[in-house]
């Protein structure tokens, strides 16, 4: 078996899970960060690489966890979670290896930047492992009313839709069209506060996103189709990633 352990940073050791037991524990995790009545498990849990952020100086050991899905080229991205809520026939065409990241959270007691930097540490270890040409997934507005968000929706239209050839069609029956709607130009101040960490950090390596929110009532969100492609991250932020995992 190839050894669990993808980074040790400090406090903080970044893991593959190993055991239905860790699969629990992530998905308790989940529920608690995400606020859910029931459970957060689906039947893609089941076929993801889940990455598990640990702090070794707490009692509560898990303080983050992400999961993977890994695709041989966009001829399977009708698997993926995201297929559920857009029309990604445009990506079946990607000839490259493909991982979807997905179900992204840290422990709601634990705040230190560090655990946001050792999880991505571990994402670019697993994408230089395996050979990965293509990282996508939803990133996540916190509830349902765009009002708030509308700087930041301004913001990823004038600067950060994706390209024609890869820009997923609108699928999902709820949806927030910012790219149609909006004309305003953003505030950048206000945009970037009310930007999620993960897209932003997207966003900082050269990521792209929809031109449309889907409306997540179940999950109580606004999400955005984010694509970053591994050759496209700019180079001095490969570094700083790869100086992490390193």
């Amino acid at each position: 078996m190839a050894t669990a352990v993808l980074l040790s940073k400090g406090r903080y050791r970044a893991r593959l899970a190993q055991s239905p037991e860790d699969i629990r524990t992530a998905q308790a995790l989940r529920t608690l960060a995400f606020g859910t009545e029931k459970p957060d498990c689906d039947e893609f849990d089941a076929r993801c690489s889940h990455i598990l952020i640990e702090d070794m100086r707490s009692a509560e050991r898990l303080v983050c966890c992400f999961r993977m899905l890994t695709m041989e080229s966009g001829g399977e991205i009708g698997q993926s979670y995201s297929a559920q809520f857009y029309d990604l026939t445009s990506l079946e065409g990607f000839k490259g290896r493909m991982v979807e990241m997905g179900r992204f959270c840290i422990h709601p007691n634990h705040s230190d930047p560090d655990i946001l930097r050792v999880a991505w540490g571990a994402m670019t270890a697993y994408v230089d492992r395996n050979n990965v040409e293509m990282l996508f997934g939803c990133s996540s507005f916190a509830g349902t009313e765009t009002e708030q968000y509308l700087d930041a929706f301004a913001m990823l239209k004038y600067r950060h839709l994706g390209p024609k050839r890869w820009l997923p069609r609108v699928k999902a029956p709820d949806v927030f069209r910012f790219a149609a709607r909006l004309r305003r130009r953003p505030d950048v101040k206000k945009a970037m506060l009310r930007m999620p960490p993960l897209l932003r950090t997207y966003l900082m390596m050269g990521g792209w996103v929809s031109d449309h929110a889907v409306v997540d009532r179940h999950m109580n969100t606004l999400h955005v189709f984010t694509g970053v492609e591994i050759g496209a991250i700019p180079p001095a932020r490969k570094r700083l990633l790869r100086a992490v995992a390193g």
